[in-house]
């Protein structure tokens, strides 16, 4: 599993209810594989790729090992000998990876294994209701709860980018659609900023405080973390130390208030010169052209006027 979103990024939007995020990549299972359908970006970000399961050809590891038949060309007699249904039977809808079946699998996975869990004698698990990833809280002897929220994954060719099973907000969405998820390339950002950083760097206090004040207004978190992303990249990290704190602050404000004025805050990921090297993207996301996350804005003058009324009261 891999560590993302706020609480693995070393901030917490939220002060007394954390949510522990992992992502976990799926492999296919044994004689099978995943035959990504992604289509152009525009698709991507529609929210409209599928991962196809196929069955693979194992005859040769049949004829020189002998330990079982290959699935592909015996499927039929394999079937008549054994009625269970496959795991791709409860994963799947028409060959396709189902996002729902399969967080409800793990969901039932997660239950009946818990209790031959080590940490089971020390905590009571509750999984909580999630269509998309398994939530679960955990509830210790004294009373205080740790909530983690699992998702899945299938990598995108490179080792940051993965569809994953993340909800979208659109409410169409078939449950055979997987979203574009930049989760493990921003963990990846957080710890290379972490690592470049002088020891009193302050620039996730300064997040972790903005998104706090933000909190109750039309403003996602995700606004507020792509704002700093971005003077991350544009201003020296040795000017986000504790002495400059108010000035940073000032500063995030004021690039809000520069890309509500110009309805556009472009998409970190997305044609970005600025992105370090380490961050491995696929090429269709390199030369994409920026995406602005408040075209919204662009189409609404009444949510653009609502948006700069709300940055005034703050």
């Amino acid at each position: 599993a891999i560590g993302v979103g706020s609480a693995f990024e070393g901030w917490s939007p939220q002060e007394d209810n954390t949510v522990y995020c992992l992502l976990v990549p799926l492999k296919p299972p044994h004689a099978h594989t995943f035959q990504l359908e992604i289509g152009t970006v525009a698709q991507i970000l529609g929210s409209k790729s599928r991962i196809r399961v196929e069955g693979t050809c194992t005859c040769t590891r049949e004829q020189m090992v002998g330990d079982m038949q290959c699935f592909l060309h015996h499927a039929e007699a394999k079937l008549r000998t054994n009625k269970k249904p496959r795991l791709v039977h409860h994963l799947c809808t028409s060959s396709y990876l189902d996002v729902k079946k399969t967080a409800r699998w793990f969901q039932n996975f997660v239950k009946s294994v818990w209790a031959l869990v080590p940490q089971s004698c020390r905590y009571d698990m509750k999984v909580l209701p999630s269509s998309h990833s398994c939530k679960l809280q955990f509830t210790d002897y004294s009373g205080r709860t740790l909530t983690t929220e699992i998702m899945f994954g299938v990598q995108l060719g490179l080792p940051d980018i993965f569809l994953s099973s993340q909800a979208t907000e659109a409410f169409d969405t078939p449950s055979t659609s997987w979203t574009l998820s930049y989760a493990v390339a921003e963990a990846k950002f957080f710890r290379l900023m972490a690592r470049q950083s002088p020891h009193d760097t302050f620039h996730l206090s300064c997040l972790q405080l903005c998104t706090r004040i933000l909190a109750g207004t039309g403003f996602s978190t995700y606004t507020l973390k792509t704002v700093v992303m971005h003077l991350l990249t544009t201003a020296p990290l040795a000017g986000w130390r504790r002495r400059d704190f108010h000035l940073r602050l000032d500063d995030i404000m004021w690039y809000l208030r520069s890309c509500l004025e110009k309805r556009c805050l472009n998409h970190f990921f997305f044609g970005n010169e600025k992105l370090p090297k380490e961050i491995i993207l696929p090429p269709a996301l390199q030369t994409a052209q920026p995406l602005n996350l408040l075209r919204h804005l662009e189409q609404d003058p009444a949510a653009h006027e609502q948006a700069m009324n709300d940055f005034k009261e703050l």
